[in-house]
């Protein structure tokens, strides 16, 4: 049974359920008091004697004993007769309590004190409010006038007004400066001379707006000192009453908080409102400014973040000026990397927005329209397209930064890193024709698919590939073998395989936006000029993104040769390439060729025009529309290796964290760990040193992911439901809802176990695919058979592979064989992968492993 003890007033003990323990007489209390004074020492016996009575009586130490005795029956009520107490010992000429730290009140106290002393003020509040929680009175209180207590009160009274005080100045810290005064108050109403005190409790009122209390305050402060110790304030109450005489600037709970850095914002904020109109049309796009930075904050920031960024488009709208509104939608170029929408409203009224904007600027500047025929909303999931009504969206902020020229961790892919590959029905005209694994093309599609080529060219590049055959060769990615990208300068990139030091083989270079004279790197051949880049790259025919190598895309010809010429032209480009990148990014998940189109156009644009944050931006919207299939891991981890190469050449701080997220899931997927470990420990080392809260959200969640593959099934269920706990309120709905129980589920499944059947597990979106499984755990097999029937595909996202893999379990279980045929057709190009390991997340094991058992099952 464990045992808690209080001394932080009465001394009493408690069981395991909170219930008081009699302890019979004061002297039996007074024994266990002076042991826990011992702090799990020895008290000698005699010591004892001198402790409990003034004169000893001649049978003193066997009442001692008997003392004991009997607290040890209270304390260990289920000690067998005649064993050794656990508890209360006997060592050597005396007792000790063994009692652990955290079950001492007064112990749990300075633990709690002094640990909040190196947190920050939003840390140490709440524990410093835990601790000051546990006084019921004065320390050992029946024992006050005691000679072995007195020291221990006076330490631990003294430890208890530090709390206090600590505590006001953690709230004022925090701007909570009115919950600060009434305990200020009363405690300065028992211990009037601590000028720590009062100087707190003047700050408070004046953040309150009680400036002439505060005065008073300090007045009163003055008259206690001076009458009756006959001292003078000290130096810092002298200051603060200097200070609220002149209203000090500092003493503003704004530019308290922050120090140098809060006053320069709170004076640079004051300006602006000062000096820019308050209809001015530029404060739209200032505020959008601040939302993407807000948005990277996590919780309440990210939620506001989406919500007045649509108010702002719409305001922006209502201006009727379509470039401000594009600049408007297109500067909140945050990075993305969860794959379900945290709000399907919101970006469905985004990508309507962003629309009409591209219609709006075609039809001023002479443009043709990049918008598709017939546009659809994008479809994220609702019912007859292919995914649940209730289906829940995905986060989306992961950082924003400053421009920071560091490497971020123990690899960084070099500029040749490779470029991501378009889905197979629209390779793009830069993928150099190579073989992929088995299992890496698409059911029932002809013809070769093409292999990672490449865009990480040094600085100063061309856009323009050789034609297959004239030049280096390609490196096709294949399967688990899919390449690492690690440093090996920053002129050239290596093509590694898992488990393996030292470059195997250079990759072709591949522009990836620098300035300056052209540069002779990577493969050894001259590079073509940039002014052979651009427009008369696809006037020939080469390699341009978005169109075939012998069929460049017809609509980019026409937009290169309608586009405004002068310095409009690239401004234009650059506006209509981010409206093209937030509708790919923002129709993630859905099954509308107009996403992958508009990513494709933004990454040609982005290339053509030079722009490195551009082309970032535009990787964001390519990752996110290369989910058409299965078994597109190695495409993603290309993507993922040229973001890294690209953000750390320009300090595009966001971007490399995303290329990293990007790169541990798409590692994860082809099983390489290896890699997938470094790529966790530099996007932690990125979100640290950038403040960046919801990038460890990530990869804590891949390290539970890592677990569960590795085998360790007792330690990953533990490690998702500590995962689980970081989501609260982190403000990513899509990611949050429903996903402990689903990595629990395929948990289960890969252990072959029965599905959870909790009545209070909240599935979320995944509860189509989850409730044949939980059916068939309860034993109702037909309607399981049934409920598989209603099963909807799964959206193309990052939980693809995973929730195939359920579908065909469930399948075999029930006979249902159409079903399985279909779930092997899907998951067959992702022979090579872990299923579900590519969302980072959660994970089923190999999908061969699936892909044998529906073979089997269809014999």
């Amino acid at each position: 049974m464990r045992v808690g003890f209080g001394v932080l007033g009465p001394v009493v003990a408690w069981d395991a359920d909170g219930h008081a323990i009699a302890l019979k007489g004061p002297r039996h209390r007074a024994v266990l008091a002076r042991l826990i004074v011992a702090r799990r020492r020895v008290v000698p016996v005699s010591r004892l004697v001198d402790d409990l009575w003034t004169e000893p009586p001649p049978a003193a130490v066997g009442a001692v004993r008997t003392f004991v005795a009997a607290l040890r029956r209270a304390l260990e009520p289920q000690r067998p007769p005649r064993t050794p107490a656990r508890l209360l010992v006997t060592e050597g000429p005396g007792y000790a309590l063994r009692a652990d730290v955290d079950t001492v009140d007064a112990w749990r106290f300075e633990q709690d004190v002094s640990a909040a002393a190196t947190l920050p003020p939003d840390g140490a509040l709440p524990r410093l409010e835990q601790a000051l929680s546990r006084w019921r009175g004065p320390a050992y209180a029946e024992f006050a006038d005691e000679d072995w207590a007195r020291g221990e009160r006076s330490r631990l009274a003294e430890l208890r007004l530090h709390a206090v005080e600590r505590q006001a100045e953690a709230r004022l810290a925090l701007g909570r400066a009115a919950e600060a005064v009434p305990d200020l108050e009363a405690h300065l109403a028992e211990h009037p001379w601590r000028e720590s005190a009062w100087r707190a409790l003047a700050l408070a009122l004046y953040r309150t707006g009680r400036q002439g209390d505060a005065l008073a305050v300090l007045r009163r402060a003055r008259t206690l000192l001076v009458e009756q110790l006959g001292v003078d304030p000290g130096p810092e109450l002298r200051r603060l009453e200097t200070d609220i005489l002149g209203q000090a600037p500092h003493l503003d709970p704004a530019t308290a908080r922050g120090g140098a850095a809060a006053q320069v914002w709170a004076e640079a904020a004051a300006a602006y409102d000062r000096t820019v109109a308050s209809g001015a049309r530029t404060r739209l796009e200032s505020t959008v400014g601040l939302l993407r930075d807000l948005s990277m904050t996590g919780g309440g920031g990210l939620r506001t973040a989406r919500q007045q960024r649509v108010a702002a488009v719409a305001a922006a709208e209502e201006l009727g000026d379509p470039e401000l509104t594009a600049r408007v939608i297109g500067s909140y170029d945050v990075p993305a990397i969860w794959t379900r929408l945290d709000d399907p409203e919101q970006a469905a009224s985004i990508v309507a927005a962003a629309e009409r904007t591209l219609a709006a600027l075609a039809a001023g500047l002479g443009a043709p329209d990049d918008r598709a025929p017939a546009v659809e909303p994008p479809d994220h999931g609702a019912p007859g397209h292919g995914a649940p009504a209730h289906q829940t969206p995905g986060p989306e902020a992961l950082g924003h930064g400053a421009p920071a020229h560091e490497t971020p961790g123990p690899e960084a892919p070099g500029p040749g890193a490779p470029n991501h590959a378009a889905p197979d029905h629209a390779a793009p005209a830069h993928e150099a024709p190579g073989p992929e694994a088995p299992g890496h093309e698409a059911p029932g599609q002809g013809g070769p698919s093409h292999a990672a080529t490449g865009h990480g060219a040094p600085d100063h590049e061309t856009h323009d590939l050789e034609p297959p055959g004239q030049g280096a060769p390609s490196h096709a990615a294949t399967g688990h073998g899919a390449p690492d990208h690690e440093a090996t300068g920053r002129g050239a990139s290596r093509h590694e395989a898992p488990g393996h030091e030292g470059p195997a083989h250079e990759a072709p270079g591949r522009g990836t936006l620098g300035h300056g004279a052209p540069e002779r790197a990577v493969t050894g051949h001259e590079l073509p000029s940039r002014r052979t880049s651009g427009y008369a790259a696809v006037a020939r025919g080469s390699s341009v993104p978005g169109g075939d190598l012998d069929a460049p895309d017809h609509s980019t010809l026409s937009t290169l040769r309608h586009a405004p010429r002068g310095e409009a032209a690239p401004r234009h480009e650059a506006v209509r390439a981010r409206l093209l990148a937030t509708i790919a990014v923002e129709s993630r998940g859905g099954r509308s060729e107009r996403g992958r189109q508009a990513a494709r156009q933004a990454e040609e644009i982005a290339r053509r025009l030079d722009d490195p944050a551009l082309l970032a931006f535009a990787l964001n919207g390519v990752f996110m529309q290369t989910f058409d299939r299965a078994g597109l891991a190695p495409r993603r981890d290309a993507t993922g290796a040229e973001l890294i190469a690209l953000s750390e050449r320009h300090g595009l701080v966001a971007f490399e964290v995303l290329g990293h997220l990007i790169r541990l899931q798409a590692r994860s997927a082809l099983a390489d760990f290896a890699s997938a470990d470094r790529h966790a420990t530099a996007a932690d080392r990125l979100g640290e040193r950038h403040e960046r809260p919801l990038v460890s959200v990530f990869t804590e969640w891949y390290r539970a992911l890592r677990l569960a593959a590795t085998g360790q099934a007792a330690e990953a269920e533990a490690a998702y439901r500590d995962a689980a706990t970081r989501l609260d309120g982190a403000g990513m709905p899509g990611l949050a809802h429903g996903l402990l129980p689903l990595a629990l589920l395929c948990l289960r499944v890969e252990q072959g176990r029965p599905a959870p059947t909790d009545a209070d597990l909240d599935w979320g979106p995944y509860a189509p695919w989850a409730r044949p499984l939980v059916m068939l755990a309860q034993d109702h097999r037909t309607e399981a058979a049934a409920a598989l029937r209603t099963v909807p595909e799964p959206p193309r996202d990052l939980l693809l592979e995973a929730l195939w893999c359920l579908t065909g379990r469930a399948a075999i279980a029930v006979g249902d064989r159409e079903t399985m045929a279909r779930a092997r057709a899907a998951l067959a190009p992702a022979a090579a992968e872990l299923a579900g390991a590519g969302s980072g997340l959660l994970t089923l094991g190999p999908v061969s492993r699936h892909l044998a058992d529906l073979t089997d099952a269809l014999r």
